[in-house]
């Protein structure tokens, strides 16, 4: 799940994006009104971090012309200005939750996950395929009931595969949620990232596998006794 970062600051950017990857959440950046509002026409993210002062104007002009035009994308708002008058004008302009600065990126990161849950874009209850199990609310995986480590982007493939187990995932749809606008990708980047994950889930013992469908994707099933 890509997240859209409206923010003029680049240190404060950096920061977020650390954090955001470790959790699982590929970044896009936009430093100015002008910029979130192409990129926002562009692509589909899952939610927005949204800066009220930018250099070219209020940031909440962003999240109105967003729910102008019927994107209904969760947005917080973050803003150095605490007083309630300004809370209400960022909420009645179409933000979602309101951040104040300085903030801790773990607060930030469990205010998105909240909104997603809210918005039915993370379910709060388990999925699994075979003997892999997985908690969406806490990024947990276990394979035969044991807890299974996987990096950032693997948890990715997997969390993009398994919500839609026996059913085929394309591959531009794992690579629009493994990445970034800003990440160098080579030509077999899902494939590396596809292949890591399997050989984890063989060590592991899992039961579910994941098939290659040749020129179109990938799709995880339940393997044959």
């Amino acid at each position: 799940m890509r997240l859209l970062i409206v923010e003029d600051s680049i240190d404060l950017v950096d920061v977020l994006r650390r954090q955001f990857d470790a959790a699982g959440f590929p970044v896009d950046h936009a430093g100015t009104v002008e910029d979130a509002l192409l990129m926002l026409g562009m692509g589909h993210y899952a939610a927005v971090v949204l800066d009220i002062g930018l250099p070219d104007g209020d940031g909440r002009t962003v999240a109105r012309r967003m729910r102008d035009v019927g994107d209904t994308t969760p947005v917080i708002l973050l803003t150095a200005r605490g007083s309630v008058a300004d809370r209400v004008a960022g909420l009645a302009a179409g933000g979602d939750d309101y951040l104040m600065k300085p903030f801790a990126p773990e607060e930030l990161i469990a205010r998105i996950q909240a909104l997603l849950r809210r918005s039915g874009m993370v379910v709060d209850r388990e999925l699994a395929c075979g003997n892999v199990v997985y908690d969406p609310v806490t990024r947990d995986i276990r394979v035969a009931g044991l807890p299974t480590i996987l990096s950032a982007r693997e948890l990715g493939v997997l969390e993009a595969l398994i919500q839609r187990h026996e059913r085929v995932v394309a591959k531009g749809r794992l690579e629009a949620q493994l990445f970034g606008m800003d990440d160098e990708l080579g030509s077999n980047a899902v494939e590396v990232y596809v292949h890591r994950l399997r050989r984890r889930l063989t060590d592991a013992g899992a039961t579910a596998q994941i098939v290659t469908v040749r020129g179109v994707g990938y799709m995880m099933i339940e393997a044959a006794p």
